[in-house]
């Protein structure tokens, strides 16, 4: 009996660049989580605000960047 692997699918441009975005200065989720509302605030407030640690994390965590646009929906909603 001959078992044959299946290589994986590769990864797109896109997925291949979320995964090499430097997240220094490095922010866990649960940091992001407790900044989120604080950051979201000074953007709509201020779009040239700058928060280097929440932009690199949001940058490349899925999860933090889906939350972050839907809590701007939201506040920006009519």
């Amino acid at each position: 009996m001959s078992s044959q692997l299946t290589p994986p699918p590769a990864l797109s441009a896109a997925a291949t660049a979320a995964l090499l975005v430097d997240t220094t200065p490095y922010l866990s989720c649960d940091e992001c989580f407790e900044r989120m509302d604080t950051h979201v605030e000074a953007l709509l407030a201020d779009p040239g605000d700058h928060d280097p640690a929440m932009e690199h994390h949001l940058a490349g965590c899925a999860a933090c960047h889906e939350e972050a646009d839907s809590l701007i929906a939201l506040l920006t909603a009519d």
